[in-house]
C-alpha cells in the first residue's frame, strides 16, 4: 500500500496542475476569476464544496492527532490539493509505522 500512496501523491499533483495550468493560460492569474470558476455551475460548486469540506476534516484530523510535519500537509493541501496532501500523509504514516516495526523487531 505504501507505494500506492506515493504513486497517488504524484498523480494527485500532476493531474490537478494540468487543469490549473490550462485554466491560468486561458484566464490569467486572477484569483477572483479562479474562485468564480470553482462555482461556475452546480457541478463545479458541488465538487469545490466537497473538497473544501474534506480538506477541513483532514486538517482537523491532523491537528487532533498532533501529526508531525503538519505544516507540510497543510501547505500541500493549499498549494496543490487534497489529492496530493492526503496520499502523501498516508505514505509517510505507513513508512514511519514500518520503520517503527523494524526497530521493534531488532
Amino acid at each position: 500500500m505504501k507505494n500506492l500512496y506515493l504513486f497517488a501523491a504524484v498523480i494527485g499533483t500532476v493531474i490537478p496542475y494540468v487543469f490549473f495550468i490550462n485554466f491560468f493560460i486561458a484566464e490569467g492569474l486572477v484569483p477572483a476569476t479562479f474562485v468564480a470558476g470553482l462555482f461556475a455551475n452546480g457541478a463545479a460548486g458541488g465538487f469545490a464544496a466537497d473538497i473544501f469540506i474534506s480538506s477541513a476534516i483532514f486538517w482537523c484530523y491532523l491537528l487532533h492527532n498532533k501529526v508531525p510535519r503538519i505544516g507540510v500537509y497543510i501547505f500541500l493541501n493549499l498549494s496543490i490539493g487534497l489529492s496530493c496532501a492526503l496520499p502523501l500523509y498516508l505514505y509517510m504514516k505507513t513508512r514511519d509505522a514500518e520503520a517503527d516495526r523494524q526497530v521493534s523487531a531488532d
